[in-house]
């Protein structure tokens, strides 16, 4: 969820935020900061992506977050960021869309904390992290100040315990028996939207003590989980694909597990831990893999379609590398998958394919008949040699604009 979301989601469940509008136009800014009345405004790009602050726009506006003193000058910095693209360190050269942004109360702060809640493999259920730091990246202060974090397991059969909440308001810094119980009040709703939103992460920072004794949730960042879909309609509702890989997206429509990554060997797999190998094995070869792509044991003809339509639309992708090992996936069904592509798109890299397990002789005699141009290998290691090295050849014929028909 983007910033604007998260606070109205938190808002709905009780938890105190500052006041705040998202807008998408510079007239939006300039009434939504007016209404902040008796208060500084702060203008904050609404992108998915960390380091706004230090980022920059693509028309050379610096800073995807503004303090402004008047509504006017709130006005004009939102009109600076609407529909630019912000670059940050996390985002990549192209950066992303900015397409709203938040007209927000400036929050005085006595002190900033950091707190999180997230499920932890070894605690075997929900863990929160609490430091009496705050406004600064986590990583940071578990490199400068590991003793400044603590984590709290929470049982998910006894829920959140008042001991539990109290320990948490104490580990934040809070010492006085008003702040500690205003703190407990809003780490047992964070514990509450955490659990009933299906959240996998819910991260504040900072998490905040004003001035006039109040503690609230300035920023906060809110990932789910993506199999409660059918649970909270509401929430994924408002995923914003303009801020994710317009291939992962796509492969997200397919049902396809997909991630998009910066090499030029396309793969299509079957499982992740052969996924994970198979592209090790093109490091080891001197090339790069372009994505993370898994078909799982029950993909459909159709499915495979489509996981080859977007590997063979990526520019970046010079060779795809099908590596698939038959068990409950069936060789045969990859085979008609790639079949069903070649039909109805041009294929402009080579292929090649290593097919071993189940109803492999079947795929093989339809790759036969089908009279596609495919490179074949017996072994992954062959496969993986194969397509790093045809991607060489393609990338030299790309770089001196030379046409390579592969046979």
């Amino acid at each position: 969820l983007h910033e604007y979301q998260s606070q109205s989601l938190m808002k709905q469940m009780g938890i105190s935020v500052p006041r705040g509008q998202a807008v998408s136009s510079k007239e939006e800014a300039l009434a939504a900061a007016k209404a902040l009345t008796g208060s500084d405004i702060v203008v904050k790009a609404q992108v998915l992506a960390g380091g706004r602050g230090l980022g920059r726009f693509a028309n050379g506006f610096k800073s995807g977050v503004h303090v402004c003193y008047t509504a006017e000058d709130a006005a004009y910095v939102a009109g600076r960021m609407l529909g630019q693209r912000l670059i940050t360190k996390q985002t990549g050269a192209e950066g992303r869309p900015c397409s709203k942004v938040l007209i927000t109360e400036r929050m005085y702060m006595r002190r900033e904390m950091y707190l999180a809640i997230l499920y932890d493999r070894e605690a075997q259920g929900p863990v929160i992290i609490a430091s009496s730091r705050g406004g600064t990246s986590i990583e940071d202060i578990a490199r400068d100040d590991p003793d400044a974090i603590t984590k709290f397991p929470v049982s998910i059969e006894k829920g959140m315990m008042e001991e539990t909440a109290l320990n948490v308001a104490k580990a934040l810094g809070f010492r006085e028996e008003s702040m500690i119980k205003k703190a407990m009040h809003e780490v047992k709703l964070l514990y509450k939207l955490f659990l009933e939103k299906d959240a996998t992460l819910v991260e504040v920072n900072p998490f905040v003590e004003t001035p006039n004794g109040d503690v609230v949730s300035v920023d906060a960042k809110i990932n789910f989980d993506d199999n409660a879909e059918f649970r909270q309609p509401e929430i994924f509702a408002q995923r914003d694909p303009t801020q994710e890989d317009p291939r992962e997206v796509r492969a997200s429509e397919a049902d396809l597990n997909y991630i998009g990554l910066d090499g030029n060997i396309g793969c299509l797999v079957n499982g992740a831990g052969l996924a994970m190998a198979t592209m090790d094995i093109i490091k080891l070869h001197g090339g790069s893999p372009a994505n993370f792509l898994d078909v799982g044991g029950s993909a459909t003809e159709q499915q495979v379609t489509e996981a080859f339509k977007i590997l063979n639309e990526d520019p970046k992708v010079e060779a795809i590398l099908v590596n698939i090992f038959g068990g409950i996936m069936r060789c045969d069904v990859i085979a008609q998958g790639i079949i069903n592509a070649a039909k109805v798109i041009t294929m402009r890299v080579p292929l090649v394919v290593r097919l071993q397990g189940n109803k492999v002789e079947e795929a093989r005699k339809l790759i036969s008949e089908s009279g596609l141009h495919i490179v074949g290998a017996d072994d992954l290691d062959g496969a993986a040699f194969k397509a790093c090295k045809l991607a060489e050849l393609n990338h030299l014929a790309n770089e001196i604009d030379v046409d390579v028909l592969f046979k």
